[in-house]
């Protein structure tokens, strides 16, 4: 077992803060990751299973494209924008079957993204998940790649916490704010998608893009940034030094 307890109190979180090499400010403490994408290698094997099964409606799109369209959305809000586009509503199986099939491909396929293993276990202070994936589907992915009993009991799921509305609203980043009495100023958030960046933008978090996992694209950085990240690494390993950083510097103002 893996698992390490984290205070959650204002005072206990500051008790620990590291002095920043410039004595100026405190290190960030709190360090907030996205599952799918930043953590398991996921959203790749998740745009495969959902062209497979739009093509079957006659939705046709290529992996890649559900990949750029609809990365960090769940999977009610892509069947959402999908029967606006083609005008009618899909099978009422739909959604059960695409679910099962992922759930099915996700536990026999999924691995961690290279280096998550690594960043998790030479972090010192207080880190959490949150997600828009549900909390079973995250027990999958998390279990599987060796991550749950490192984060956990410090993993949420945006629909089923606070308002229980999904990124892009800020719901989970400030539902984790508020369980850890963390400033946002002195919280960094790893997000892979813009609608994840969005959310932790709003929620004031410093926000640091991802491009590490299969699913990137050439262009995603430059979307994650016009999103409200303050920079973009494609390397866990950076995360450490970043926060390093921004423990120094108070990034650029809207």
């Amino acid at each position: 077992m893996l698992r390490r307890a984290f205070p959650h109190g204002a005072d206990a979180v500051r008790q620990k803060r590291l002095q920043s090499p410039l004595g100026q400010r405190k290190a960030l403490m709190l360090i907030i990751f996205d599952c799918d994408g930043v953590l398991v290698d996921s959203e790749i094997i998740a745009a495969r299973v959902d062209a497979e099964h739009l093509a079957e409606v006659g939705f046709t799109i290529t992996p890649e494209n559900v990949v750029r369209r609809f990365a960090g959305l769940t999977s009610a809000d892509i069947v959402e924008i999908v029967e606006a586009e083609i005008g009618k509503p899909l099978p009422p199986e739909f959604l059960d079957q695409q679910q099962a099939e992922l759930n099915r491909r996700l536990a026999e396929e999924v691995e961690a993204v290279p280096g998550a293993l690594a960043l998790v276990d030479v972090l010192d202070g207080p880190r959490c998940v949150c997600s828009n994936s549900s909390s079973d589907r995250l027990q999958i992915t998390m279990q599987r790649t060796g991550l749950w009993d490192r984060f956990a009991p410090y993993i949420w799921s945006a629909v089923e916490v606070g308002t229980m509305k999904p990124k892009p609203d800020p719901n989970v980043y400030r539902y984790a704010l508020e369980q850890f009495r963390a400033d946002p100023r002195d919280t960094l958030v790893v997000e892979d998608s813009v609608f994840g960046v969005t959310a932790a933008h709003a929620a004031g978090a410093r926000v640091v893009g991802f491009t590490g996992g299969a699913h990137a694209w050439p262009g995603l950085a430059d979307l994650l940034i016009q999103a409200g990240a303050e920079t973009v690494i494609n390397r866990l390993a950076d995360v450490p030094k970043v926060a390093e950083a921004f423990a120094v510097w108070d990034g650029i103002g809207d």
